[in-house]
């Protein structure tokens, strides 16, 4: 069963008389442990597909299925449980809480999900030393290199451990060696807790790195690898 599976997903916005189609019938699946990139070109509507894929939009018409979960037939307060406990998020720019260490930002979200303090620090220092970030616990974000700092965010977006991971150009901010060394680790995760990932890059070395290609080209979705 796909992780993450968008069936004819459209999606609408109305201006004035005039209806912009920003989606049309797209469709994708995405298993756990399997990493697809999606590109295309700005404006294509990726961002889009992304917040419906986790639920932060609601589609015109169509299906996202979350571990199983139609969310077409679920209500708001449900969705938002799904989202919280099935779906972690990374995004360009880190999004840290720049008062709290490097530990302590992975360590709230366990901690709002419920998670003991003790608990939720035993997770965060593992999450660290599979970022190789161990030695860099007690730093606040402004003392860590833009590099560590999205290490830091990627093992915060899978501290409590989700399904369906959604990353909006995790490596766009970054030079072409950071890049690189931050992807190295985000596809260790996804591989190492089977996580379903869906990444927009419009990094092209990367894209191929993945288990599969995706494009987004006049609202569809087509397959290229």
């Amino acid at each position: 069963m796909p992780m993450l599976s968008l069936d004819k997903v459209t999606k609408n916005y109305t201006q004035g008389e005039n209806k912009l189609e920003i989606l049309s019938d797209a469709s994708l699946t995405v298993a756990s442990g399997e990493m697809k990139a999606l590109i295309g070109p700005s404006g294509s509507g990726k961002s889009t597909l992304l917040n419906i894929a986790g639920l932060l939009e609601t589609p015109t018409s169509g299906t996202v299925t979350i571990a199983g979960h139609q969310t077409d037939k679920i209500g708001r307060r449900k969705r938002g449980q799904l989202r919280r406990t099935h779906i972690g998020f990374v995004f360009q720019f880190h999004r840290l809480l720049p008062e709290f260490s490097a530990l302590e930002n992975i360590m709230i979200p366990q901690m709002l999900n419920g998670l003991g303090r003790d608990e939720a620090a035993a997770r965060a220092e593992q999450l660290l030393q599979m970022v190789g970030l161990m030695n860099r616990d007690s730093h606040r974000p402004g003392l860590l290199s833009g590099g560590e700092q999205q290490r830091v965010a990627i093992a915060r977006s899978v501290a409590n451990a989700p399904r369906v991971l959604l990353a909006d150009e995790p490596t766009g901010n970054l030079d072409p060696v950071t890049a690189a060394g931050v992807f190295e680790h985000l596809s260790a995760i996804v591989h190492g807790t089977n996580t379903a990932a869906l990444v927009v890059t419009h990094n092209q070395q990367l894209a191929h790195e993945m288990d599969s290609i995706l494009t987004l080209k006049n609202g569809v979705i087509e397959t290229i690898n």
